[in-house]
């Protein structure tokens, strides 16, 4: 037999929440998750603003410091221009020339350049064969103390080791007392050398800052988000009902300060909710003794009123016995539930064949159903193995079974079904009885609800809320809809049964 629609994930029908997919993530999904999510943490964003700044802020400081190195090397520069200017000052006019080119040859002449030139710009005397353009030139004699130097483009030959045969040198000019004009220069390369490797310091290493800043904003966001995976993967556990768990505590930071307080608050919880389940167990076990005794007086009372004739009397104590049976019934199945609750998870778990448990149970309500005239179809494919306990798992199965035979018509027909799903074996009990209304599908399996379609039928309410429970312990997933796809009508009940290993 096939499953229906409900089987794989139709619309309309009711899932139980699993904590399987926060407690045994896909490794390969939360690697992806983390990948993704150490881009959008605060504590990155935090640090890619640190490293912009920090980085910006260091190549300011390194401009400035190569603005001021710079000027300092020019005016060191224009002080030997102004000096060279005061020694020419000192020779006359015919002089002048003679001096000029007894500088050019000395060895030790480094990297000046000279040049000597009419009235009209024509070159009388030393290396610089033209008037650099826009050089302003000052008057003879004068003491050159707040002169500055200007930085142009001088045709100029055999000067240090340039090989360009315009290159930018500093430059400082001079009218002199006959019209001619004198220029003097310095070549900038020892200016330049610095200028460059300070700019090479400024863009390498902001961008060392940078890259650097990030890779550690990007190691802390990793070891930020790790600690958010864990607290995440805890609460969830937590939502699922284990209130056994607490959040990690790693130090003393605002995660750790805000752990403590969650701790805090679970362990008030988790006590308020022992005191709340411990008064309800009292009363239940409290009240299940007086309430026995109840029922034997109304059936001993009920066989008395019977021998002595007094039938209508016997039918109304038979009646408050039957009563008394039903409310022992839900203190039964409140009991049960929470002692499923209260077991430790897994404590009993071992491994089990899911066909031979699903044979068993067809078997075993093989009667009950011909009782009824009810076709009950099975269908039990191979499965895997399961992690499970196996009385918890036979009782869950056996209430969807009681309640699909329950609430089927008489002539109806109830399907059973396991086959193998996508992430392990998927039991399913579906009937063409009145079905459950989506809007009830979640209320159902809480205690007392019944259904406004089954009201009218004896129950108590609870075998859902025994249902839900052990499937809960079991991390499984069960997921309710209606039996034929497109309408409301009958009921269809899966457990996806997940393989879980020891």
């Amino acid at each position: 037999m096939s499953l229906p629609g409900w089987a794989v994930g139709k619309t309309g029908e009711f899932v139980l929440p699993s904590p399987r997919a926060a407690t045994a993530p896909d490794p390969t999904s939360a690697t992806r998750d983390i990948a993704h999510d150490r881009w959008q943490t605060t504590t990155f964003r935090w640090f890619a603003a640190y490293a912009a700044i920090f980085s910006i802020s260091f190549m300011a400081l390194l401009g400035v410091i190569e603005f001021s190195v710079t000027h300092a090397m020019e005016r060191e520069t224009d002080s030997g221009l102004r000096w060279q200017l005061r020694y020419f000052d000192s020779r006359s006019d015919n002089a002048v020339a003679g001096a000029i080119d007894a500088r050019l040859k000395r060895e030790d002449r480094g990297q000046n350049a000279y040049g000597l030139f009419d009235g009209a710009g024509h070159w009388l005397a030393g290396n610089i064969h033209s008037l650099p353009e826009g050089l302003e030139l000052g008057g003879h004699g004068r003491t050159y103390e707040h002169k500055s130097g200007q930085s142009l483009v001088v045709d100029v030959v055999d000067v240090g080791d340039v090989v360009d045969t315009r290159p930018t040198l500093r430059v400082m000019g001079e009218v002199r007392a006959n019209g001619s004009v004198l220029v003097v220069a310095r070549l900038l390369s020892d200016v330049r050398r610095v200028h460059d490797e300070l700019m090479k310091a400024i863009f390498g290493g902001g961008l060392l800052c940078l890259a650097a800043s990030l890779c550690a904003g990007l190691v802390l966001s990793m070891r930020q988000i790790r600690r958010v995976a864990e607290i995440r993967r805890v609460t969830a556990r937590i939502a699922s009902g284990d209130l056994d768990q607490r959040l990690p505590v790693t130090g003393r930071d605002e995660l750790d300060m805000l752990s403590h307080l969650v701790n805090r608050m679970l362990d008030e919880v988790e006590r308020l909710m022992g005191e709340v389940k411990s008064a309800c167990d009292g009363i239940a076990h409290d009240l299940r003794t007086p309430l026995t005794r109840l029922r034997l007086r109304l059936s001993t009372a009920a066989d008395a009123m019977e021998r002595r004739g007094e039938s209508g009397v016997a039918q109304v104590l038979v009646g408050a016995r039957d009563e008394a049976d039903s409310v022992l019934d839900r203190f039964a199945a409140l009991l049960r539930i929470s002692e499923i609750g209260a077991m430790q998870r897994r404590s009993g778990f071992a491994s089990l064949s899911l066909p031979d448990l699903v044979n068993e149970l067809c078997d075993l309500y093989g009667p009950l159903a011909e009782e009824k005239s009810i076709t009950l179809v099975a269908s039990i494919a191979p499965a895997a193995l399961i992690h499970a306990d196996r009385a918890l798992l036979f009782e869950a199965f056996s209430n969807l079974l009681d309640n699909a035979i329950k609430f089927a018509p008489e002539g109806g027909r109830v399907e059973v079904a396991l086959r193998a799903g996508t992430g392990g074996p998927q039991f399913a009990v579906a009937d063409n009885g009145p079905g459950i209304a989506p809007d009830e599908r979640s209320a159902v399996l809480g205690r007392y609800y019944r259904s406004e379609r089954t009201r009218h039928l004896p129950g108590t309410g609870l075998g859902l809320g025994i249902v839900s429970a052990i499937v809960r312990l079991h991390d499984f997933d069960l997921s309710i809809g209606a039996a034929h796809e497109g309408t409301h009508t009958g009921t269809a009940v899966t457990i996806d049964c997940w393989p879980h290993h020891t």
